[in-house]
C-alpha cells in the first residue's frame, strides 16, 4: 500500500474510534417527565417555604448559652486572680486575646 492509503486507513480508524467513544457518552440527564411525576403545586411550595422560615426564625432566636457576642476590640474576659472569666464571645473570625483580654 502506498502512504496515502495508509493515511486514509488511519483516519477512518480514528473516526470509528471517536464515534464509538462518543456513542458511549450519551447524555445522562434525567427529568421529572421520565418518571411520570407531576410538578408540585405552587401552594405546596409556598407552604414549605413558610414552614422553613418559621423553623429558621425559631433557631435564630435561640441564644447560644448565656454569653453574649462582643465586637472587635471589646473586652471579652476579666481576670479573677489566677483565673480568667469570659464576659462575652468574640464574633466570627476573632479570638479573645488572653494577654490584652480583648477581641482581636
Amino acid at each position: 500500500m502506498d502512504s496515502s492509503g495508509i493515511g486514509m486507513l488511519r483516519g477512518l480508524l480514528v473516526v470509528g474510534l471517536l464515534s464509538v467513544i462518543c456513542h458511549g457518552q450519551a447524555s445522562q440527564e434525567v427529568s421529572t417527565e421520565d418518571f411520570g411525576v407531576d410538578k408540585p403545586e405552587p401552594d405546596a411550595d409556598r407552604d414549605l417555604v413558610e414552614a422553613l422560615e418559621a423553623v429558621l426564625g425559631r433557631m435564630h432566636n435561640v441564644k447560644r448559652g448565656s454569653i453574649p457576642l462582643c465586637g472587635m476590640g471589646d473586652r471579652c474576659a476579666m481576670k479573677y486572680g489566677p483565673r480568667i472569666g469570659k464576659l462575652c464571645d468574640c464574633g466570627r473570625g476573632a479570638n479573645c486575646n488572653s494577654y490584652l483580654l480583648k477581641c482581636l
